[in-house]
């Protein structure tokens, strides 16, 4: 009697085995592309591709804080309509005003004017700038105090003020993307838009995933990338500024693209990358570019004060590299 009872058991088990859905087997994907003027890679573990998704929600950002797109949220403000602003302007903003505090205004997305002044803007135009341009007179339309966010409108103290997202807008595209991720379920993966990275969990091949930090070159351009530092983690958000490649000859005089909102000049200190790891890529990014604007010391001065975030600054000393990190750097 036993003996058939559980022979019926296992048939019946059985049987209900059959009935239940098979659980969507996963494999990692990977999405490539171009968008904000650069590129993105992400490579996530999921039951299937997400690559149209994720170019919807990419293109959402760019229809917010485009400087590029003549129809985004933040050109129509630039262009002084009326405009409703969005969620994702509206983040975006509030995180640039914290920046711009912790800072002390070496972080400020209203240097547009000063960035389109010395040729690094949508004009992509550099004026001589110094015989042409009274660098005060573009000031006063520069200050982070100078615009304020109500009711979903942005109010400015003057129209020629202008906003500029993209030390930013690559960060907080970073976070949105894994965010979207997280929400299908993915437990690993990988975002890279423009160097900016937010990873989780593991890679294809069972291990934590690996993002370097490049070592500076001056005119780099054409030649094979060399690391200065590799990071495996399986957690992090991570961005990186840096002068030594995106600069202007201007009135016979290299001037870095990194523009000190306080001064209306670019920078001409030694360091010469900045790397961020924090709460949100967002935030990264733009602290990576204060601490440009700020140079080594005032940079770590501003992080040790940041209790959620670590850099890994590199500096030119004479003919050498030197690297300065801060005291939560763990990497």
């Amino acid at each position: 009697m036993n003996k058939w009872f559980a022979l019926g058991f296992a048939i019946i088990a059985a049987a209900l085995l059959l009935l239940l859905p098979n659980k969507p087997k996963t494999q990692y994907f990977h999405n490539q592309g171009n968008i904000f003027g650069t590129y993105y890679n992400i490579r996530y573990e999921y039951t299937e591709d997400l690559h149209d998704d994720i170019k919807h929600q990419l293109q959402q950002i760019d229809a917010s804080l485009s400087m590029f797109n003549k129809n985004s949220v933040i050109s129509k403000i630039n262009s002084n309509e009326d405009m409703t602003t969005d969620s994702l302007f509206e983040v975006m903003y509030q995180e640039a005003h914290l920046v711009s505090k912790l800072s002390q205004g070496a972080f400020d997305i209203t240097v547009a004017p000063l960035v389109n002044a010395w040729g690094f803007g949508t004009n992509g135009k550099a004026y001589n700038i110094e015989q042409t341009i009274n660098i005060d007179s573009i000031k006063a339309f520069v200050g982070y105090d100078k615009v304020r966010l109500e009711n979903h409108h942005l109010y400015k103290d003057n129209k020629h003020i202008t906003l500029d997202a993209s030390a930013i807008a690559k960060g907080y595209a970073c976070d949105v993307i894994a965010n979207l991720l997280r929400d299908k379920g993915c437990k690993n993966l990988l975002v890279d838009i423009g160097g900016e990275v937010v990873l989780q969990g593991i890679n294809e091949k069972g291990n934590a995933w690996r993002v370097g930090i490049s070592k500076p070159k001056k005119d780099a351009i054409g030649m094979e990338e060399e690391l200065q530092e590799v990071i495996e983690s399986n957690g992090l958000r991570m961005a990186t500024s840096g002068n030594y490649l995106q600069y202007r000859i201007i009135d016979g005089k290299r001037r870095s693209h990194t523009i000190d909102p306080r001064s209306g000049y670019p920078v001409e200190h030694s360091l010469l990358s900045a790397t961020i790891i924090a709460s949100s890529c967002m935030r990264a990014d733009a602290l990576a570019t204060a601490c440009m604007a700020l140079g080594e010391e005032a940079a770590i001065n501003m992080i040790e004060q940041t209790l959620d975030a670590a850099c890994y600054l590199i500096i030119a000393d004479a003919d050498t590299l030197r690297v300065s990190r801060s005291s939560k750097w763990e990497y």
